[in-house]
């Protein structure tokens, strides 16, 4: 495990974001939510410092370092209109000097506003497509494009959610326990699943094994359950490290009971969740991705699952622009 974890922490990286990201004591969001509330923390990633924070840094992190690596002069990825992914990519090529091209699905909005106006702001160059199935053809168009006029296009897959992507974010779960934090539960938004397959393996290489429940913003639970085991698989040859080291041996546990009708779309429950989070903590969440998360939680204290002498860390990340 420890040559496991050396590893890892020796792997490229750029330091993007050079501060660790604060843990808020959720003290009155846990007191409005009764005597029966376990500890309530939030690890706030939306605080990361570049390009306006979010979990999307710690990925990039790692993959902008695999693309110098390759020699990139561009980076190509894809997402929504209002992606944070696109946003931090966007900020990342302008840091280090790479040109951008995102892939967006969706209607060019008629005033850019949030991650959208950012990543004009970043200086990237905005291509859109009627639905998401368009964009990875399109990415590929692009890169082939570049290639034959003499560029260096490198294709940063969506979310970063490869091995590369979510290695990057289990280097962040040291931040815990350096900081001596070991939460029984950590709770977060999950959607192409390499949040959730970096805190598994995070917490597996710094020994400890808390529940990670990944609260979906779009697909089905057994989709992403089969993507976050992918992801760990690979993440465990990067590394060269044992499946139960890097925590395939884990359960994957994903709660799609907050969808509602679709990506982006609020529930009654997301909207709650937001309002009381922001009126007890002074804390934002998005409707996307941390509101479901929370809306999550709150079920789950609500319906007794956890008990008081427990600690529940809200991994929040990020995600308010959008």
């Amino acid at each position: 495990m420890a040559t496991a974890l050396a590893t890892l922490m020796s792997l490229p990286s750029i330091a993007l974001a050079q501060h660790p990201s604060p843990v808020d004591r959720l003290v009155r969001l846990q007191a409005a939510l009764g005597e029966k509330c376990p500890k309530l923390l939030a690890k706030r990633d939306d605080l990361l410092s570049f390009g306006v924070g979010g979990n999307k840094v710690r990925k990039m992190q790692m993959v902008a370092a695999e693309a110098m690596a390759a020699g990139a002069d561009t980076l190509v990825t894809c997402g929504g209109v209002q992606s944070n992914h696109a946003r931090v990519t966007a900020a990342a090529g302008a840091a280090l000097g790479l040109r951008v091209v995102l892939v967006l699905n969706g209607v060019p909005p008629a005033h850019a506003v949030g991650n959208h106006r950012l990543d004009l702001l970043f200086g990237a160059e905005l291509v859109f497509v009627g639905t998401r199935e368009e964009r990875a053809p399109a990415m590929e168009a692009i890169a082939e494009e570049r290639r034959r006029a003499g560029g260096r296009p490198f294709i940063v897959p969506l979310g970063a959610s490869n091995a590369t992507g979510a290695l990057g974010f289990a280097r962040g779960v040291t931040e815990l326990s350096t900081s001596g934090i070991r939460p029984d539960v950590i709770i977060h938004a999950t959607s192409s699943g390499g949040t959730q397959a970096g805190l598994i393996a995070g917490t597996s290489l710094v020994g400890v094994r808390p529940r990670i429940i990944g609260v979906s913003a779009d697909d089905p639970a057994d989709a992403l359950t089969r993507t976050i085991h992918a992801l760990l698989g690979d993440m465990a040859a990067a590394i060269g490290a044992k499946a139960e080291t890097i925590g395939l041996d884990r359960t994957v546990e994903v709660d799609d009971r907050e969808v509602g009708s679709g990506y982006g779309a609020p529930t009654q429950a997301s909207v709650e969740a937001a309002e009381l989070v922001a009126r007890t903590e002074g804390i934002v969440l998005d409707q996307t991705y941390t509101a479901k998360a929370m809306a999550g939680l709150i079920a789950r204290v609500r319906g007794g699952e956890f008990t008081p002498n427990q600690t529940v860390l809200f991994w929040h990340t990020g995600g308010v622009l959008a």
